[in-house]
């Protein structure tokens, strides 16, 4: 097994650090017992074992993993919907690795080596079972309509972990393909472009605050591929606002946004809502906005009108935050001093 730390990793690794910090910070103060931290430290530590790992073999044991300790983490309530939905997540991911093991093991036949490298002399049915499996388990294009349901019927600091890292886990390999074998940065740089404007749709026209985060995060992957190259700080970004941006739907009287129109927001909620929605569409001054023309500048031309279309879309749908009514309002559901801990710790670095 060939371990690898560079650039690229190291920006996925302190998206995984920051956002994990922010959930248990987060749930500090809430009934969470000591079974849902191990989780979360064991589901951390495989995701950080994917950015690492530099050949097909450890990289499934890793993913595998993930697999297990984000069911749990999913199912932790114990309720017949979460286990429905941790059982439709498991049951997802395990076919999907399936396909990608096949793959592993044909790479292994070509090369005698599990190595990523190995890919570009591997038959083509290698490639395309590899990729399948990888584009499941990250929710890239078509083969992402499965991630929504997850991510928005999950607990508020599950669903910013599986918005904002687990999901990196799946195409992060995809990533390392691509910056490895030059022949296979095309491919997945038409990929990002499909996943970007494919969920900008879904995002504009949902109703449910979260299954709108969710379908967001769907399109942001698309970004983050579109330039393998400066993906890393992408990523950073993204995982921030996205589990900032959970964490706080979930502090909201209601997830429907109509129904949030007819109430105002307390202040203080509603200023850290707009400072998120602002970084992630590309406000100036904010990482978002950084994070966005890096990856402009890095596009080739064939991209350009497609991410740029896929960018206002972004706006339109984080748009629905900011215009939400606000006062200073001192009822209703607050956050505790942990969970605003949680939520600036998500928020500062942008």
């Amino acid at each position: 097994m060939k371990l690898v730390a560079d650039q690229l990793s190291a920006y996925f690794i302190l998206t995984n650090a920051l956002v994990t910090m922010a959930v248990i910070f987060y749930n500090w103060e809430s009934s969470k017992t000591a079974f849902f931290y191990a989780q979360a430290i064991i589901l951390h530590g495989s995701i950080n074992s994917v950015f690492v790992c530099e050949d097909f073999i450890s990289v499934y044991v890793a993913l595998e993993v993930i697999s297990i300790a984000a069911f749990l983490v999913i199912a932790y309530p114990r309720s017949d919907r979460s286990l429905w939905v941790a059982l439709r997540y498991l049951f997802i991911s395990n076919v999907a690795m399936l396909f990608y093991l096949i793959g592993a093991v044909l790479v292994y036949k070509a090369n005698n080596s599990f190595a990523f490298a190995g890919l570009k002399d591997a038959p083509p049915e290698a490639l395309a079972l590899i990729f399948m499996g990888l584009l499941v388990k990250g929710g890239i294009f078509v083969s992402g309509l499965w991630l929504p349901m997850t991510h928005s019927e999950s607990e508020t600091s599950v669903s910013a972990l599986m918005s904002g890292v687990v999901v990196k886990a799946g195409i992060f390999p995809l990533l390392r393909c691509a910056l490895i074998l030059e022949d296979l940065d095309g491919l997945i740089r038409l990929l990002g472009v499909l996943t970007a404007i494919f969920g900008v749709p879904y995002m504009i026209f949902e109703k449910d605050s979260k299954r709108m985060l969710a379908f967001h995060t769907i399109s942001q992957l698309g970004f983050i591929l579109a330039a393998p190259v400066v993906s890393g700080f992408y990523t950073l970004t993204h995982g921030l606002v996205k589990s900032c941006l959970f964490l706080l739907v979930g502090v909201l009287p209601s997830r429907n946004f109509k129904e949030l129109q007819q109430q105002s927001l307390p202040n203080s909620l509603w200023i850290a809502i707009v400072i998120a929605s602002f970084s992630i569409s590309g406000f100036p001054l904010l990482s978002g906005f950084g994070a966005k023309a890096l990856t402009m500048k890095n596009l080739v031309p064939w991209q350009e009108v497609a991410i740029n279309l896929a960018a206002v879309g972004t706006a339109i749908a984080t748009a629905k935050f900011i215009f939400l009514p606000h006062a200073k309002v001192t009822t209703g559901r607050k956050l505790t001093l942990s969970g605003w801990l949680g939520i600036i710790g998500s928020i500062s670095p942008l």
